[in-house]
């Protein structure tokens, strides 16, 4: 199999993360996902990324639907996403907040990128607001917890590292301050090798 992305997409760390923790095979090939070429387009007409190329040539795109679909390959011991009952919906109720905090600091992203004449502060804001709130509503929920479901690593620990690190990448502000507890579990998360060796180019980790 191939995964397709960029190498600075949180949307893309995410599949790495999870690869590099589940071990599962998947070579990587990256790509420019603002100027896509054809054959991306043919396998995701959205242009999106990740991609993820199965060996019968055929392609899934979004990111939940690839790791879904790397999950159901792998024997159960070494699964990320529980298969059914209340741990499945608790993993991925988590997975929902930190995907939603990734899209939010992408939009944020975004806006500022525009010309400047066509810039929202009142979409910043908004955006920013988003984070903050989720933010604080994680920090009450994690603590004394070493993981967020269950009493092992799952896809929602994976993605709420991503996420709080693209935030460091691409809205970098003091968000540690009043939140020590998520602090300390993010430090922890992100010094695992999965994610050292996923760093985005040019993003230096906040110590």
């Amino acid at each position: 199999m191939q995964l397709i992305g960029s190498p600075t997409s949180p949307y893309v760390r995410k599949v790495r993360v999870y690869l590099e923790e589940t071990g599962a095979r998947c070579e990587f090939a990256a790509v420019d996902a603002w100027q896509p070429d054809a054959r991306l387009l043919a396998m995701a007409p959205l242009g999106k990324v990740p991609v993820l190329v199965r060996d019968d040539g055929s392609a899934l795109f979004d990111s939940l639907l690839v790791l879904e679909y790397l999950d159901h390959t792998l024997p159960e011991a070494r699964r990320l996403i529980p298969a059914a009952g209340e741990p499945r919906w608790d993993v991925l109720r988590w997975h929902s907040l930190a995907h939603g905090l990734i899209d939010a600091t992408v939009m944020r992203l975004l806006d500022i990128r525009r010309p400047e004449a066509l810039r929202s502060r009142e979409v910043q804001a908004r955006e920013e607001a988003r984070i903050a709130r989720s933010l604080d509503s994680i920090e009450k929920n994690v603590a004394g917890q070493e993981w967020l479901c269950l009493d092992r690593l799952t896809l929602a620990d994976v993605v709420l590292g991503v996420a709080l690190q693209y935030i460091d990448f691409r809205y970098p502000h003091d968000w540690r301050s009043t939140r020590p507890t998520l602090a300390k579990w993010a430090a922890r998360m992100t010094s695992r090798p999965s994610f050292v060796k996923t760093l985005p180019p040019g993003f230096t980790p906040t110590a």
